[in-house]
């Protein structure tokens, strides 16, 4: 029985930090022979929104105005940091005022943790400035009639955010639109405020779960038959995963002459995923057929 130690020397130079490749000192014979993870120690450190998962855009519209189209920067997102970049962009657009020292936002986007959802609120915007209020120079102009700004959520962010796609609020012109009779997610208030709750469970995560595909194995119970291990992060955003299997799940290797082993990880949807931080330490144990071994 031996174990082989991979780390961020054996990853392949792409950017990518998800192929690692082990490189026996010389070939190796491997018949009747098992290969099980004994330990994953990494930083919880892949992308929520990106290009790649095609979930960085949403759009914006001011009563009167030209959707603006926003594409959201490639990275790790909770619900708070988006509804900051909802109010960045309102701020560089000038859709906002102020009254008091405090700005006031066409649209709020929270978690409604007893409802397990993502709540959006979108809110009336009058026709005139309001009493002690100022406005940026960039202000758009009021609407002639009162309304809701429109936010619209395109493709794969649906899907973060817990909405059916398509997804798009209503203007609300006059103060006159009423959530449809049954309706429970979609609620009105007398100031005209629009809520809009999740109508399926947010995945402010997609990758929740990764996988590790090893080459030389073959696996006929999983989808690659190369899956050895999934990792399921329990720490926050940032922190270092550490895993030690209480108990190894051995696969056998296929039996032939190798100089290599590759690690790859993999997302939810068993494609590459992206590991931004490069720093990790993966164990590998191999034991022949006539060794008893567990982990304890």
């Amino acid at each position: 029985m031996f174990v082989i130690v991979l780390n961020q020397t054996n990853l392949v130079q792409d950017g990518q930090n998800n192929k690692l490749i082990y490189k026996f000192p010389n070939s190796v014979l491997f018949k009747d022979h098992y290969i099980a993870v004994s330990s994953v120690s990494m930083y919880y450190s892949w992308y929520n929104i990106s290009t790649i998962l095609d979930n960085n855009k949403f759009q914006i519209t001011w009563p009167g105005q030209t959707t603006i189209t926003v594409t959201i920067p490639d990275g790790i997102y909770e619900v708070k940091d988006l509804n900051n970049l909802i109010q960045f962009t309102c701020i560089a657009n000038g859709y906002y005022w102020t009254i008091a020292g405090t700005n006031y936002y066409p649209f709020e986007l929270l978690v409604n943790p007893s409802r397990y959802a993502v709540q959006l609120n979108t809110f009336l915007i009058p026709t005139s400035l309001p009493t002690g209020a100022t406005v940026p120079g960039n202000f758009p102009g009021w609407p002639g009639t009162t309304q809701n700004a429109i936010f619209g959520v395109l493709a794969n962010l649906t899907t973060l955010l817990g909405y059916s796609s398509p997804f798009g609020t209503a203007d609300n012109l006059n103060n006159s639109y009423f959530p449809p009779g049954g309706q429970s997610l979609i609620a009105k208030d007398a100031a005209g405020t629009l809520s809009y709750l999740s109508d399926i469970s947010p995945q402010v995560q997609p990758n929740g779960s990764i996988y590790l595909s090893l080459s030389n194995i073959n696996n006929p119970y999983s989808s690659p038959s190369s899956i050895i291990y999934a990792i399921n992060p329990s720490v926050s955003v940032g922190e270092l995963i550490s895993e030690r299997p209480p108990n190894y799940s051995w696969a056998k290797l296929i039996d032939g002459t190798y100089n290599e082993l590759r690690l790859n990880f993999l997302g939810s949807d068993k494609s590459p995923i992206n590991i931004r931080d490069p720093n990790m330490t993966i164990i590998l144990t191999i034991k022949n057929k006539e060794e008893n071994y567990n982990a304890s």
